[in-house]
């Protein structure tokens, strides 16, 4: 057997968001493995995309991608594939298994694929280059509800930069943060820190199933959009920084954001 690891970013939604070329590659593997805790494809179940590669998929968990070396030992003596959603370069921890294999002599090709990185910047018709610093939001369970977030949001935000907000996602107990949770998460952030992130005339952006045919997006005020419907997750929320007018125009027309903030421009 050919001894090689396949790395494959099976996009934001359904079977077909991956490359051709991904799909052929994983259609050669001796083996597939998937996890699914970094980010969910949306509208997708295992049994959807073992039926399109015409192969078994074994789904992994954060322990056993971090801490069991069976994806490695099995690359050493045949050709494994290693499908997540979005991109796979996109986590720490799949650049050190692509480390691992590196270092253990074992071929690697990767196929990229859509991420949230990419695709709700341009949904909502913002500047990808103006983003600063990516920021997750966790669950706030037994009182632990942690500042830096807040910090690196509030620092993107005195720069001028839109903030890309990840939402919490527990795959294993199948909870995903709402962005109606995200935006009480600041509020309450707020009232705690004080540093004028979040007032009533913040405009804030969210981004719902982005990349699937269920993809809604919106702008508004922190009030308005705790009392509007949202979607369902996968959802991820932007704090903009200083807008360009085109930027300002696309909020306005695309995600209902109000026209006055048209006068800032």
């Amino acid at each position: 057997m050919t001894s090689e690891l396949i790395f494959v970013g099976l996009g934001l939604s359904g079977t077909d968001g991956m490359t051709v070329k991904a799909l052929n590659a994983l259609k050669e593997c001796d083996k597939i493995y998937a996890e699914f805790y970094t980010s969910t494809l949306i509208g997708t179940k295992v049994e959807d995309l073992e039926a399109v590669i015409g192969k078994k998929i074994k789904v992994l968990y954060r322990a056993q991608v971090e801490e069991c070396d069976d994806i490695i030992e099995d690359a050493k003596t045949m050709r494994v594939g290693f499908v997540t959603a979005g991109d796979t370069m996109s986590a720490t921890t799949h650049v050190d298994l692509r480390i691992q294999a590196a270092e253990a002599g074992i071929p690697v090709r990767l196929f990229h694929g859509i991420t949230i990185f990419s695709g709700c910047p341009t949904s909502l018709g913002l500047q990808n280059y103006k983003f600063g610093r990516t920021v997750t939001l966790p669950f706030i369970e037994d009182n632990y509800h942690p500042r830096s977030p807040y910090d690196h949001i509030k620092q993107n935000k005195d720069l001028g930069l839109h903030t890309m907000i990840l939402l919490d996602i527990r795959a294993d107990e199948l909870r995903y943060m709402t962005a109606h949770q995200a935006i009480e998460w600041l509020l309450e952030g707020e009232k705690k820190w004080g540093e004028g992130l979040v007032t009533d005339d913040t405009l804030l952006c969210v981004a719902s199933k982005v990349g699937s045919p269920e993809e809604r997006i919106f702008a508004g005020y922190p009030k308005d959009l705790l009392e509007m419907d949202l979607g369902e997750p996968l959802q991820t929320l932007v704090l903009p920084g200083n807008l360009h007018f085109m930027e300002a125009f696309a909020l306005v027309r695309f995600a209902g954001a109000p026209e006055s903030i048209l006068d800032d421009e």
